[in-house]
């Protein structure tokens, strides 16, 4: 099983923060200067910055960094910013990584807002559990090098390069409330077996992975369950069209307000290799109440995404469709941006409905280094489930068509598939926020699955809060 051996961010960046500013950087009278819990407004150009490395035991050691540029102009509207460009690059010497530019700005076009997102993330062990939910078992001592029943670290993997444009546009209907959502998004998925032998490279021999055993995505290959049309992935676009409803306060971490969003995501065939094209509608509602004053809040969001029309190939279905995009990942459910603390990817189907709930306390405010920081605390529950399923157990009562139990190909249908068993993927946990200048936010979380079907646990170091 992979497990993260180290993982040690070099520089915190509340250590160094970095800052390039406009000439006359800060904004205030000396009666404010002397109140931590008032912000000095920014103006220019601003930027935190964090340096990563880690190294799981697979895929070697991992060298990166992050960062994150604001414009703030003149300071009138600050946090609001002008202009946000966020950076981030990091490689796994075995070939893993991720590759993102992100842009975002109401100000490029006058009365619009503009966001682009350009990302390229080569996978080599890409978590994949099979269909449905809980239909799908996850016997987690097949990872286990060190148990009796191991089969592989990487039983639960395949290869994967992603990539993706995304350009989105929102812009007033009636009000600064109302708006609408139009854009267009174009992906390039391939997937095919882990490349085992690549993997092993340079390891010691008690450490390598076994060569002579079939991945689960292989299987589904061979079972039909993943179509030989599908199995190698494919190239789509999407043209989305939406509206939103958007009442929050501010935008980082809002105090107060709601945040709901409707779109109808089409992918038409026209526009891709699939051999039909697919649709989706995707309704997201978040609300935030303040329960004490700059001090505590209560946030929570709900969603529910349905397949409408079409067949979604099997490498399209774990994408999420939100009119703004809180990292790299657009995917789920399970991982950091969806259900924390349980296996990402473990929940796909056709149709998922999920709810987060998190309370947030900021616990102290303070001026530093010419830079406004908070911290605050969370502690959350996560839960979601499939509503839609993939036609799965069709194809899994052909497995052992023809063949008895005796027989070497025969397959023990429990090990792989419980039918009937969906039911709500829970998680709890905390986590901690460092936030600079109210936009460039540490996120350190922490969650625990409550069911071992989803997995233990898992740690996040990321940026932004989760809505």
């Amino acid at each position: 099983m992979n497990k993260s051996l180290l993982r040690l961010f070099v520089f915190i960046f509340v250590l160094i923060p970095v800052s390039v500013c406009a000439q006359g950087d800060e904004k205030g009278t000396e009666e404010v200067e002397k109140d931590l819990k008032a912000d000095k407004i920014k103006t220019g150009w601003n930027f935190g910055a964090l340096p990563v490395i880690s190294f799981d035991s697979d895929l070697g050691l991992q060298l990166g960094a992050l960062t994150n540029l604001y414009h703030y102009g003149d300071g009138s509207r600050y946090p609001l910013y002008d202009h946000s460009l966020y950076l981030e690059a990091s490689w796994f010497l075995k070939g893993s990584g991720i590759f993102r530019f992100y842009y975002d700005s109401d100000r490029l076009i006058h009365g619009i807002r503009t966001s682009l997102d350009v990302s390229y993330i080569p996978d080599r062990t890409f978590k994949f559990f099979g269909f449905n939910g809980y239909e799908a078992v996850y016997n987690q001592s097949w990872e286990d090098d060190a148990g009796p029943d191991y089969k592989s670290r990487v039983f639960y993997r395949l290869n994967r390069k992603f990539m993706r444009v995304k350009l989105d546009f929102q812009g007033k209907i009636s009000s600064k409330k109302f708006l609408w959502l139009a854009g267009a998004d174009w992906y390039s998925i391939s997937t095919s077996p882990v490349d085992v032998a690549h993997l092993n490279k340079g390891k010691s021999d008690d450490k390598l992975l076994p060569d002579s055993v079939d991945g689960l995505y292989q299987k589904y290959v061979d079972w039909n369950i993943i179509p030989q049309s599908e199995k190698d992935g494919g190239m789509f676009t999407v043209i989305k069209l939406g509206l939103v409803f958007d009442s929050r306060d501010n935008e980082p971490n809002p105090q107060r307000g709601v945040w709901t969003e409707l779109i109808v995501a089409s992918a038409p065939k026209s526009f891709s290799n699939m051999n039909q094209g697919f649709m989706k509608l995707a309704i997201t509602h978040r609300q935030y109440f303040t329960l004490v004053k700059e001090k505590l809040t209560f946030a929570y969001r709900l969603g529910m995404q349905a397949n409408i029309a079409g067949h979604t190939p099997y490498y399209a279905q774990g994408i999420m469709y939100y009119s703004r995009m809180a990292g790299a990942y657009n995917e789920g459910l399970g991982g950091a941006k969806t259900l924390r603390g349980i296996q990402r990817n473990r929940v796909i189907g056709d149709g998922m409905v999920f709810g987060n709930f998190e309370f947030r306390w900021k616990f102290v405010k303070f001026y530093w280094l010419k830079q406004n920081f908070y911290f605050a605390l969370s502690g959350f529950f996560d839960s979601g489930r499939i509503i839609q399923f993939m036609d799965v157990e069709k194809q899994a009562k052909l497995i052992n068509d023809g063949l008895s139990p005796e027989d070497p190909g025969f397959v023990n249908l429990a090990d792989y598939f419980s039918f009937g068993t969906e039911g709500f993927h829970n998680s709890l946990g905390a986590g901690l926020h460092i936030a600079m200048n109210q936009n460039f936010i540490l996120a350190i979380d922490y969650g625990r699955a409550l069911n071992e079907q989803d997995g233990k646990s898992g740690f996040y170091v990321g940026l932004n809060f989760l809505f």
